[in-house]
């Protein structure tokens, strides 16, 4: 078989090699194409155009596959808890008992905060999004560990045991502190008993003299929640991490981009927009069932449903419908939302009406993580930050990836300028 392609600009042929990725993936290798023939490739919004070489995750949208490290996302959701994938992602294989009791305890251990950093929520204004919070308390976090937050690869690589596990950590608390401010309530301090979720929860919704204990079933949910949304190979916000990592930056820094895109409604938002449409849908007075003619019209958008990268199924919804259904069994007070109704009946509609079917518009993961994170009693600014938290494990392998690297360069992507041609300078006087 020839692993190679021709391609022809204006008279001349030039032959680059082809690369295969372990599950049959093939791309045209065009490193040196500008230095062949003076051309650049143009993709814009790079849609087809692969970045880097990666050993993290694969996805097939064709066949709605999503797989970490290789291991099927189901079995994962079914087996796993949120740390012991953390650990699988990050360095590459499943923990043995003994790593993941190492691994499990550095996070646990590491929860709290420095003093000072307390003061750090004061120079924000009441009405800051928890996101802000987020991306600047993930910069400033390491100010307090500076030997691995100055840039030194070397160094940061040492000691990355350690960062990764106080990162992973910490950015609970720094978005568990984000949301209370933000309610001008105080500050909750960890409890090292509580598993990762308990403690985020404890640290969110205690209220004095009233501890906040989570159902089983609450902390499984939001551990699932966190587990699907590790990672998801190369998307905005994971792409601007490695991106950053390329220029030699700290993680901390790196992840702190990574925040700051995933923030962009086009990106972070999709849970967030689909309680938007279920209460835009009540406050129509309608029960779900002309927002569902208006979307077949083309009127509306039913947010939730289909995605743009798995075009048969998403493999994370079916699991998190099981995980929706166990949540609203014991969150009884959930049964009266009249939100709950609407998304049940847009549910049941969709799965059964010939136009959706054909489409393959299915509810995605983001229809019930939103219906869940609701029903937890999140508020609509702190879905985006659920994300965040997920997705702060695959940053972190990403991150490693990139730094662990000796071959690898920094990113500079090229450009097609269509500015205007060399002019000279008018003096203000001679201006029309």
């Amino acid at each position: 078989m020839d692993n190679s392609t021709t391609v022809r600009i204006a008279n001349r042929k030039y032959h680059f090699p082809l690369i295969e990725g372990t599950e049959g993936e093939q791309a045209v290798d065009v490193r040196h194409l500008r230095a062949e023939s003076g051309c650049i490739t143009f993709d814009d919004g790079y849609g087809n155009t692969g970045s880097c070489l990666s050993d993290i995750t694969f996805i097939d949208g064709e066949k709605g596959i999503l797989r970490y490290r290789g291991y099927p996302i189901e079995q994962l959701a079914e087996h796993s808890t949120f740390l012991e994938t953390a650990y699988l992602l990050i360095y590459g294989e499943l923990p043995d008992q003994g790593q993941l009791n190492t691994f499990s305890e550095a996070v646990l251990s590491e929860a709290a905060l420095h003093d000072r950093m307390q003061d750090f929520y004061h120079g924000f204004s009441q009405d800051a999004h928890p996101m802000v919070m987020l991306s600047a308390g993930l910069n400033a976090l390491g100010s307090y560990y500076i030997k691995y937050g100055r840039n030194k690869r070397e160094k940061e690589l040492e000691a990355f045991d350690r960062i990764a596990a106080l990162i992973l950590s910490k950015t609970r608390t720094i978005a568990a502190m984000a949301h209370r401010m933000r309610q001008g309530l105080p500050f909750v301090y960890p409890k090292k008993k509580l598993s990762y979720c308990e403690n985020f929860l404890h640290m969110l919704f205690s209220q004095p003299y009233d501890e906040y204990i989570a159902h089983e079933d609450v902390a499984k949910a939001l551990d699932v929640i966190l587990l699907l949304h590790a990672d998801h190979e190369q998307n905005c916000s994971t792409s601007t991490v490695r991106m950053v990592a390329s220029s030699g930056c700290n993680l901390f820094s790196s992840l702190s981009a990574g925040v700051c895109a995933l923030w962009g409604p086009l990106h972070g938002g999709a849970n967030m927009a689909v309680i938007r449409m279920l209460e835009a849908i009540r406050e129509q007075g309608d029960n779900g069932d002309r927002f569902i003619e208006a979307a077949k019209s083309g009127e509306a958008k039913l947010m939730g449903f289909g995605h743009r990268i798995y075009k048969n199924y998403d493999p994370r919804a079916k699991i998190m419908k099981e995980m929706c259904e166990r949540v609203l069994r014991v969150l009884t007070h959930a049964e009266n939302d009249p939100l709950l109704d609407i998304a049940r009946n847009l549910e049941e509609k969709a799965l059964h009406d010939d136009y959706f079917i054909e489409r393959k518009l299915y509810p995605n993961v983001d229809f019930y993580s939103g219906i869940i994170l609701k029903a937890i009693g999140f508020p609509l600014n702190m879905f985006t930050v659920i994300f965040a938290l997920g997705r702060t494990a695959g940053w972190i392998s990403q991150w490693h990836e990139i730094a662990a690297d000796p071959e690898s360069r920094i990113h500079r992507p090229r450009q097609i300028y269509t500015g205007a041609k060399q002019r000279d300078y008018i003096p203000m006087d001679e201006r029309v």
